[in-house]
């Protein structure tokens, strides 16, 4: 064991983690979609780390905006206005496309919906705020209320108010269901949700979280007309409509946010991840022009020392102008429609793909021990069948997550499709070895 290795178990405390159960990898190098150990092993980033290395490792524009700033301006309090401060705003405000929005900046996708959580409540006198199962927000105290799976166990009791309801996960719907269409299904979800609200009072509920896309539970891709009948349910109730773009944001889908897609405004909109694609943490609440003015002459309780940290905003400029002059959207779509073909072709070829879901370059491969019943019960995993699996698939040079029975496959928005194909090959042999192993 190297010296580097022993410090970090010595020392640091590894998340989501039984301390005395990991071998972490000791990374010295990253470049493009690859990064390296230090043994020399190359690897593939398939998940863009956590979601969030879009345009990839080492990219020089971001890495010299960060060191002009650090030189310019390392740090100043939030009250000031700076230049890279108002371009970063300005430039997220555009790119979302709401008309008069503003942006309040925090400093990751948690801090994001923690204060939109707040902001709801304080434009609508409000208290009750929902959010779907299988939804994942974050792992702070409320972020982590609004989280519906069982990484919010560790927050509860929590925060009063917080309710969960069914979204859409027509693969997994009660057996006596049946889906003729896209609208059949966004009716029936839309139906339970109606009847969640109407339970809990609508006059009493602030907001409705869902994520855009839903991403580490399963990249599950709501239909257009689910969420354009949230955004009605909402319009209607008086109701703030929050879509978490934390994962989902900055071209992830095909489009600057997800919501795009659906033809709809959301109220709050939270991000983090992609604006500066983890090179300097940095998240944010994009809000529509009548939440903003709502706190024209009155306090906006929101605050943190490093809200709109210059570095950050200095990097998130760089990213902005990175996705624009590198042709990103049109990356993601092209390459994102060849791995679409390529899991349409896994799934007819290995008995283990119950079912493959992708949007832009976002993607699971949900596996299965027959049709419909998931390699591995719903909050666990005893036999370690997916650790095992996401461990072969390292050990093959195809650095991924799961999450339950899915494999998350999001690689870096600049890979090619040459890159692609080539990784996606181990992926394809590893499949074969679970089709043996059901």
């Amino acid at each position: 064991m190297s010296k580097i290795k022993q410090t970090d178990l010595k020392y640091n405390m590894h998340s989501w983690s039984a301390q005395k159960k990991i071998d972490p990898l000791v990374i010295t190098t990253a470049e493009g979609i690859y990064f390296t150990d230090e043994d020399g092993k190359r690897y593939a980033d398939m998940s863009s780390q956590l979601v969030n290395v879009n345009l990839g490792h080492h990219n020089e524009a971001l890495i010299a905006a960060i060191k002009e700033q650090a030189d310019k301006l390392a740090f100043i309090g939030p009250s000031y206005a700076t230049d890279v401060r108002s371009e970063a705003a300005k430039g997220i405000a555009d790119l979302s496309g709401i008309p008069g929005a503003k942006v309040f900046f925090t400093n990751a996708g948690a801090e994001s919906n923690e204060n939109a959580i707040k902001l709801a409540k304080l434009y609508t006198g409000k208290w009750k705020i929902l959010s779907m199962q299988r939804c994942y927000h974050g792992s702070t105290a409320g972020a982590g209320g609004l989280s519906g799976e069982p990484r919010h166990f560790a927050n509860e009791p929590g925060d009063a108010g917080h309710v969960h309801f069914e979204g859409p996960y027509p693969y997994y719907a009660p057996a006596e269901v049946k889906f003729r269409s896209e609208d059949d299904v966004a009716d029936y979800y839309l139906e339970l949700l109606k009847r969640v609200v109407q339970t809990e009072g609508a006059h009493q509920i602030a907001a409705i979280f869902v994520e855009s896309v839903v991403g580490s539970n399963g990249i599950l891709i709501p239909p257009a007309k689910y969420m354009q009948g949230i955004r009605e349910l909402c319009t209607e109730n008086n109701i703030v409509m929050v879509c978490d773009e934390v994962m989902a944001g900055f071209y992830r889908t095909g489009k600057p946010f997800a919501f795009q897609h659906f033809d709809i405004q959301p109220d709050l909109v939270t991000f983090a991840k992609g604006c500066t694609c983890g090179y300097v943490q940095l998240g944010g609440v994009i809000m529509n022009k009548k939440i903003a003015h709502s706190f024209d002459m009155t306090p906006m309780q929101c605050g943190l020392t490093y809200s709109a940290h210059p570095m950050g905003c200095a990097c998130t400029c760089a990213a902005l102008r990175e996705y624009k002059e590198k042709n990103i959207e049109e990356n993601v779509n092209t390459v994102g429609s060849l791995l679409g073909s390529i899991l349409e072709s896994m799934k007819l070829r290995h008995k283990c793909v119950g079912e493959v879901r992708y949007i832009g370059l976002f993607s699971g491969v949900e596996l299965v021990r027959e049709p419909h019943v998931p390699l591995v019960p719903f909050g666990e995993d005893p036999e370690g069948i997916m650790s095992s699996i996401i461990g072969d698939l390292r050990e093959a040079g195809f650095s991924t997550y799961s999450h339950e029975s899915v494999i998350v496959i999001a690689p870096p928005l600049i890979i090619t499709s040459n890159e692609l194909r080539e990784e996606m090959k181990k992926l394809d042999a590893e499949l074969s070895k679970v089709d043996k192993m059901i």
